[in-house]
């Protein structure tokens, strides 16, 4: 039986990195080693330089660059230039700036509105309730959570619009109650009361489900002996732990132990079908997985809830659609939605492009466990979250 370690999950990485830096009290093992969480580590240790004003730089990292927005605006006495890649210039940030402005933060942009780089000169931010809008990214609800206990008065977010992602603001949240800062939830209203410090404590990371995905993928095609995968829990706080429900419909079954293990079986006794539909408004990072691992099988697919796609590392609906075509295929898109008319790949002579976009060389692998002869360029891509993806995954 196959055992893989998957790396600790980065989403839950970053929301402890900020917390860390505001209650040094916390310790934290496991951490990443995606790209991204190193990025953030980095630049939380260039806070404290003494040049003026402080220049960092993300890179493609988005959790990175809206995290450090809301962090750095809260730092008093220090100016900070925050900047990107190409890409990250073109990733809009207004909402979580405007946001952050009604708090009294001192932020402007450089270059165009709405985008990085920012200009921002960190002060005591004394407003402590707004409303925001919740369906275009949770990053920016999640950045304004992990900085509210710090803020004098707390914060109080109103929460307008049908809410995208909503298990990663779900995470924070979880993850600020285990850390004992207090905190209350209506449909729309979220609440964090001001904590100034925190019981000294230690916190595991489990691994990260999103990466999981590609191995259900991998495992849905080949149909061979089970995998093992670790570290995850049952009860994880991860959303895309619904990984696990959706593949039952490829006929992977799921079964956990208490060791942190999952073991992935495929059903002896499948039945393809002609036809799958995913709502993925709370877990569009799986969107590339399904919509590979259906094109793979030659099932029709129909996935919606896909509007926060066209603002990620690169459109990924328009990429999806590029690429698959490549291959033969019939997909239309929508501006939320991705449908799969024909599966039939008739040509696998060509390279698969990657966009700057780990997820798009992860999926695509998945194809590529049936169709050896396909390209991924840039496969080195898969370190902003997977480092070592490609030297594990050919084991399966």
């Amino acid at each position: 039986m196959l055992n893989f370690t998957i790396p600790a999950s980065k989403s839950i990485s970053n929301r402890l990195l900020i917390l860390r830096y505001l209650y040094p009290e916390l310790k934290i093992n496991n951490l990443s080693t995606a790209q991204d969480t190193v990025v953030l580590q980095k630049a939380l240790q260039q806070i404290n330089r003494q040049d003026y004003p402080v220049s960092i730089n993300t890179g493609h990292a988005g959790t990175a660059m809206r995290f450090l927005t809301a962090l750095l605006s809260t730092i008093e006495g220090k100016t900070f230039i925050l900047d990107g890649s190409e890409r990250m210039r073109q990733r809009p940030v207004k909402i979580l700036v405007e946001a952050l402005q009604k708090l009294g933060a001192d932020i402007s942009y450089i270059r165009n509105e709405g985008y990085p780089p920012l200009k921002i000169t960190g002060k005591t931010l004394t407003g402590n309730e707004i409303s925001i809008a919740q369906n275009v990214s949770s990053q920016y609800i999640s950045a304004l959570l992990l900085i509210a206990p710090q803020l004098p008065k707390g914060l109080t977010l109103h929460l307008k619009g049908k809410q995208v992602s909503k298990p990663y603001v779900q995470m924070t949240l979880s993850i600020l109650q285990r850390l004992g800062i207090r905190t209350g939830q209506t449909a729309n209203l979220i609440k964090v009361y001001p904590a100034k410090s925190i019981k000294a404590q230690t916190l595991n990371i489990e691994g990260d489900w999103s990466s999981a995905s590609y191995f259900y993928g991998a495992l849905a095609v080949l149909r061979h002996q089970p995998v093992i995968l670790t570290p995850f829990e049952k009860n994880s706080i991860q959303g895309d732990r619904k990984i696990a429900d959706f593949f039952q419909l490829f006929g992977i079954k799921t079964d956990y132990d208490n060791s942190q293990k999952i073991i992935l079986t495929p059903a002896k006794d499948y039945q393809k079908p002609e036809f799958l539909s995913f709502d993925l408004l709370e877990n569009p990072d799986l969107a590339q997985t399904l919509a590979v691992t259906c094109l793979t099988l030659g099932i029709k697919c129909r996935l919606t809830g896909l509007q926060t796609l066209r603002i990620k590392e690169t459109d990924r609906l328009s990429a999806l659609q590029t690429e698959m075509q490549k291959l033969g295929a019939n997909v239309t898109i929508t501006d939320n939605s991705l449908e799969i008319v024909s599966p039939e790949i008739t040509n696998t002579n060509v390279a698969i492009d990657t966009y700057d976009d780990h997820r798009m060389a992860m999926s695509f692998a998945i194809l590529q466990k049936k169709y050896p002869e396909l390209i991924i360029n840039r496969p080195e891509v898969v370190v902003k979250s997977f480092p070592g993806f490609w030297k594990i995954f050919k084991k399966v």
